[in-house]
């Protein structure tokens, strides 16, 4: 039976067991993509809902590129499981498979992964979830900035749809032409070729405008600081020689004298940020553990 922690600052994996543990990804980016099966079944509501085509085309387009991520998705915990049967047949891989096609009746299968992550994050932790977030803020603010360029690609289209394409002498009048407006607007391009020309539609466009321009300047940052920061390797060369480096014991040492040098090492790499919290928790069980 697969070992259950439950000793949350010991372990830093809350009450998950070993199997439970290799599944959970970042809690950021498990968030992110419970976000995008939410995200799917508010579409599947939206295209019997609607009664247009126009709008019910720009729902599917966007609808295309969530199952592209969500088909990603698949492959890397397809990749990364420990053991594949289990996790297609224990652990809804094969609700994953098929939810991440482009089919959108499919889409319902996304409750499966929703009520994973909600398990998976309640045993992990509100508190583990919260600092983890927090260590990992740059990789979860992309994440969830992706998902708020895809919400405005959606609604922002849909909407201008909706406003522009009854008003005498308008140019955005069919789900490409709307689609094509939220992208170059978003990505601040801005052709001009399509416009927007009631009050409505301009003060949309507004928000759109400076919704990209805080989603590119924050992936700007983002790149900068994945460029420019130094590696792990070179933060722990910093932490070490940072007040001094922590002598090794010598051959023969006392184990316990030995362990206190490990976790003095461990406590460096984490003050240093090297490590996140989790990763030294289980560091410092196995030091523990050792006899």
């Amino acid at each position: 039976m697969a070992r259950r922690s439950h000793d949350v600052d010991a372990e830093g994996r809350g009450n998950l067991d070993d199997a439970e543990s290799a599944e959970l990804q970042s809690p950021g980016y498990e968030i992110f993509i419970a976000l995008l099966s939410i995200l799917s079944i508010v579409n599947l509501v939206l295209i019997y809902a609607i009664d247009d085509e126009a709008l019910n085309y720009v729902v599917l387009s966007v609808n295309i590129v969530v199952s592209v991520i969500l088909f990603l998705d698949f492959c890397l915990r397809f990749w990364r499981a420990p053991s594949r049967s289990r996790y297609l047949f224990r652990q809804f891989g094969w609700a994953d498979l098929l939810a991440s096609l482009p089919l959108m009746q499919l889409k319902v299968l996304r409750v499966f992964r929703l009520v994973r992550v909600y398990r998976l994050l309640t045993e992990y932790g509100a508190r583990n979830v919260w600092r983890t977030v927090v260590k990992e803020r740059a990789g979860s603010a992309l994440l969830l900035l992706l998902f708020v360029a895809i919400l405005v690609l959606e609604f922002g289209s849909v909407t201008m749809l909706s406003i522009e394409k009854s008003a005498e002498g308008a140019n955005i009048t069919t789900a490409s032409d709307a689609l094509w407006y939220t992208i170059v607007t978003i990505s601040t391009v801005g052709y001009g070729d399509q416009f927007p020309i009631t009050n409505y539609g301009r003060i949309l466009g507004v928000v759109i405008i400076i919704l990209g321009v805080g989603i590119f300047g924050t992936l700007t940052g983002w790149l900068a600081n994945a460029f420019l920061s130094p590696s792990h390797d070179e933060a722990a060369e910093a932490a070490a020689a940072e007040g001094g480096a922590v002598p090794a014991p010598s051959p023969g040492a006392d184990p316990l004298d030995v362990r206190l040098v490990r976790l003095e090492q461990l406590a460096r790499l984490s003050t240093s940020g090297v490590l996140t919290e989790a990763e030294v928790a289980s560091a410092k069980a196995e030091i523990l553990s050792d006899r």
